[in-house]
Formats: C-alpha cells, sequence, structure tokens
C-alpha cells in the first residue's frame, strides 16, 4: 500500500509534521487499519500546482491519500479536494487525532469508479 499525505501550506510554515509522521509510522489514529507493507511516497502541502502533484503521485503507485487533520480542520477546499483526489485515489480526510472532526466532518472517499 502506498500512501501520500497532503497538508495546509500555511500550516507547514509553523509545523514540523510531528503529529502526521507519529501517526503514519506508528500506525495510529488515521493508519491504525494498515498493515506491514504500507510505504510513505509523498508528504507535501497541498498548494501549487495540484494537477502536477496528482500526476507525480499516480506514477509513483499512491494508492491512498490522506489529507491532515490540519486541512480537515482549517481548509476552506477541503470538500473540493477530497473529491478532486478521489477520482485518481482513495482518500482519507484526516491522519492524527479524532477521526470525528470538530468542525468539519472527517471525508473517507473510496476511489471513483471508472
Amino acid at each position: 500500500m502506498k500512501v501520500a499525505i497532503l497538508v495546509r501550506e500555511e500550516t507547514m510554515k509553523r509545523c514540523t509534521g510531528k503529529g502526521c509522521l507519529n501517526a503514519f509510522f506508528q500506525k495510529k489514529d488515521a493508519f491504525a487499519g494498515y498493515k506491514d507493507d504500507v510505504e510513505l511516497i509523498t508528504f507535501s502541502h497541498a498548494d501549487g500546482d495540484i494537477d502536477h502533484k496528482i500526476e507525480t503521485m499516480i506514477k509513483n503507485g499512491v494508492d491512498v491519500v490522506h489529507l491532515s487533520t490540519c486541512m480537515r480542520g482549517k481548509a476552506a477546499n477541503y470538500e473540493v479536494l477530497a473529491k478532486r483526489l478521489s477520482e485518481h485515489f482513495d482518500v482519507v480526510g484526516y491522519t492524527h487525532g479524532s477521526e470525528e472532526g470538530k468542525g468539519q466532518k472527517t471525508i473517507i472517499i473510496k476511489k471513483a469508479a471508472k
């Protein structure tokens, strides 16, 4: 299983990524169901040329994109981005902490059928 984590660019200016990365490497919170064959392919912010990022993730065989918990809590485009990504990947709309969001519900979408 190949995983990408996309975070909010504004948050990355002050965040070390510790919460997302700890959850991934310790297989807890959003990553609790993953087996030993999970590989982190991308850890990037979601701004910029998203189409290029999607193409690169496809080329690198990404199966699942996790939108960081900060995306769920603060990104105005959270739902739109999740739907766009689900055209190519399964999408899990958080990384660490509770699956239940405080402001927005967590989006979990299986890749859209073609």
